[in-house]
């Protein structure tokens, strides 16, 4: 009796379309995210943002910047990008640099001071400061801990390959100060020599070849965001989670649609004097205030237990949480609508909630992914509202930068409500 017994699991598997789905769909689905995420690939790895601004503008300097553009692993911006309502491209200055990183439109600014270029390489710590240039100030984002270790290793990197005259121009003067000054048919070659080698470095590298140079500059890291949050990073993942699991009460609670239908009473209530448009605008606010409330309770543990500061920034969460609780509830009705049993809307939202936490940030911060997953991140509620709410609680930004995430959110529920309200038209005729 085994085999009959194996033959009818296999058909009723078959015809079970959503056990099919949660069987083999998910796992793949997950592993394909996940392989895209952590393979490593090299044309898929996201390149680092840098915000570079040249005080100095001096010979060291500008070939400092150039060794940093050159390198396939950063995206060197100068200057803002043009809007067609605003000014024209300008270069980024000091403030305006740690402005973006504050704003979170790079997690990395590098400025070069004035007087770089008279001593810019510094060896060791026993330097004269008196005769040492101004360290590199490294602006970033506390949140972002794995951007800024990688740009201070690169610029090391490029101070030695893309400044060796430089290096060299110091090496003699260290030399001259403690070991005495040379002679004039010494002076005569080691100017002989650093001429050969400024005409050297202008030549580009043979490919596959390095240039052999080395060198060590002064940097200062200084964390603009997130230096002096208490427990702000708690609010990244307290709305990472929560979204994900507003979205399976949403759903869970929207099926008491297929419920209804499925026992009779949804054809009674549709009966009497309320339409369908009535019975699902009430279902929506329900599942919003669910969603809102399931969403304040996260948010006030952490206030209670890992010390969020929740109470200072009270405008912002109300306004993100009602923008994410109504497009999570819509999210809800519109999968009840699509589906027909409670066992169906179960595999459908399994399938996709998960697949959406997965690339919208819930499950791994979307900054580290790789640029093509981030942007189809966009497509998910949960990406635009755990941007809004480290807004809100990581970068301190006033509930007027929030239209963004607002316009979004209240724009997918109000067009998920509308299709779900298209499909719910089958129980009426039906």
């Amino acid at each position: 009796m085994i085999f009959p017994i194996v033959r009818t699991a296999i058909i009723a598997l078959r015809r079970d379309r959503a056990a099919l789905a949660l069987s083999f769909i998910l796992p793949i689905s997950f592993f394909s995210i996940f392989a895209v995420i952590f393979a490593g690939h090299r044309d898929s790895m996201p390149k680092i943002s840098l915000i570079v601004v040249d005080e100095d503008n001096s010979r060291a300097s500008r070939q400092l910047l150039n060794g940093l553009q050159t390198d396939g692993s950063l995206k060197v911006i100068t200057s803002t990008a043009a809007k067609p309502d605003s000014a024209p491209p300008a270069p980024y200055t000091n403030s305006t640099a740690e402005a973006a990183v504050k704003a979170g439109d790079v997690s990395v600014a590098l400025i070069i001071p004035r007087g770089f270029g008279e001593n810019p390489i510094s060896f060791g710590p026993n330097s004269d400061p008196a005769r040492s240039a101004p360290p590199i100030q490294l602006l970033n984002d506390a949140s972002d801990q794995i951007a800024p270790q990688m740009v201070a290793g690169l610029l090391q990197k490029e101070a030695m390959t893309a400044m060796p005259s430089v290096m060299a121009e110091t090496g003699m003067k260290y030399t001259e100060r403690y070991l005495g000054q040379f002679t004039p048919e010494q002076r005569k070659r080691v100017d002989d020599s650093l001429n050969q080698l400024r005409q050297l470095e202008n030549k580009p590298p043979a490919a596959g070849t390095g240039s052999g140079f080395g060198g060590i500059i002064s940097v200062k890291e200084r964390s603009v965001v997130g230096n002096t949050k208490n427990g702000s990073m708690i609010s990244f993942y307290a709305a990472a989670i929560g979204v994900m699991f507003l979205l399976f009460t949403a759903s869970g609670s929207a099926g008491s649609l297929l419920d209804e239908a499925e026992s009779g009473t949804l054809d009674r209530v549709l009966s009497s004097r309320i339409d369908m448009t009535g019975l699902l605008a009430g279902k929506l606010v329900f599942n919003t205030l669910l969603a809102f409330t399931q969403l304040t309770v996260m948010f006030l543990w952490g206030w209670a237990v890992f010390k969020l500061d929740l109470f200072s920034h009270i405008p912002g969460f109300l306004v993100m949480g009602l923008c994410t609780a109504l497009a999570v509830a819509a999210f809800g009705m519109l999968l009840a609508s699509i589906c027909h049993t409670r066992a169906q809307l179960g595999a459908v939202s399994t399938l996709l909630i998960l697949t959406m936490s997965a690339i919208g940030g819930s499950m791994f911060p979307r900054f580290l992914m790789p640029e093509s997953i981030q942007k189809a991140g966009l497509w998910t509620i949960n990406a635009w509202a755990i941007d809004g709410f480290t807004k809100v609680f990581w970068r301190d930004q006033p509930v007027t930068a929030l239209w963004p995430q607002v316009v979004v959110l209240l724009a997918t529920g109000i067009v998920l409500f509308a299709i779900a309200r298209r499909l719910a038209r089958r129980w009426e005729f039906s």
